[in-house]
């Protein structure tokens, strides 16, 4: 072969994997040397096959911005479920991501430590630790992102949900004295949306000050249905914007419905879609209903 003509086809293969690579969205470590107590451990690689994700160590943000003509500045955490032993991150990171980039609102998915996997040196707490940070993260950088720190929610799918009930219940202040300045960030959301979320993290009373919330789940899917019918309960005592869907069938893990025969499951990111714009979330101007 004609030594110019490799040259040039070497050349543009290289171009073709630096556009591929440009078009990714960008990965952010939740701690620049890793999670605190686990700095060792930040190199060790993820594992990654067919749905899911392992072995992650080094717990981070994948980001996902809206094109700057549907940005309005409202942006949402999503934790991904998987049982707290793999994260099933495309179908409940990826995918909601780019259907809220389509509503204008910035997506951050979330990878956290993984408690029940296999030899897993880490805790539930470690990965509500890691919940919180990534919404310190996310709001400290709300200037560069064009945010608005005011409409930063979070979105939990299963066990997912678990660490978004843990972070919206007891959202924890940020302290001013810390030496790392996300530190000193506020970690409560502003909305809370769960999608067939697990047990924990459910306190046995609602705060009145908890953000307001959209629950979704299938009847058919015994456990996340108990648990979002008695978080109604609990928001209605408390006197906080709430709503919930639970439909007839459906089970467990429909993602974002679009492998779904049924129409209510194939329709339901509609039916966040509409919640979302009734409380003035997609609004810059007006803060949801029951913020506080």
């Amino acid at each position: 072969m004609n030594p110019q003509r490799t040259i040039f086809i070497v050349a543009v293969v290289f171009a073709a994997v630096w556009i591929l690579r440009a078009d990714e969205p960008p990965v952010v470590p939740l701690w620049t040397n890793g999670a605190p107590g686990f700095e060792n451990l930040r190199h060790e690689p993820e594992q990654a096959k067919d749905y899911w994700v392992r072995h992650i160590n080094n717990p981070s943000l994948t980001v996902f911005l809206p094109p700057k003509s549907k940005a309005h500045g409202a942006a949402v955490v999503i934790i991904p479920g998987g049982g707290h032993h793999e994260l099933v991150f495309n179908e409940e990171g990826v995918k909601p991501a780019l259907g809220l980039n389509r509503l204008g609102v910035a997506a951050f998915a979330l990878k956290y430590r993984l408690a029940r996997e296999t030899n897993s040196p880490y805790t539930i707490d470690n990965a509500r630790e890691d919940a919180q940070r990534a919404l310190r993260l996310v709001r400290s950088r709300a200037k560069e992102w064009n945010l608005d720190p005011d409409r930063i929610g979070v979105m939990g799918f299963s066990a997912g949900g678990e660490l978004a009930s843990m972070v919206a219940f007891n959202p924890a202040g940020g302290n001013p004295e810390a030496v790392d300045p996300v530190d000193r960030v506020n970690c409560r959301p502003d909305f809370l949306i769960e999608i067939y979320p697990g047990p924990l993290g459910i306190p046995e009373v609602v705060p009145t000050n908890a953000p307001p919330a959209f629950f979704l789940a299938a009847n058919d899917d015994p456990g996340p249905a108990r648990t979002i019918a008695g978080l109604l309960e609990k928001y209605r005592r408390a006197g906080v914007p709430a709503e919930v869907h639970l439909f007839a069938r459906g089970g467990h893990a429909f993602n974002m419905g679009d492998r779904s025969k049924l129409a209510t499951i194939k329709n339901w990111p509609q039916r966040m879609s509409d919640w979302l714009a009734d409380n003035n979330i997609l609004n810059p101007a007006t803060p949801p209903p029951g913020a506080k």
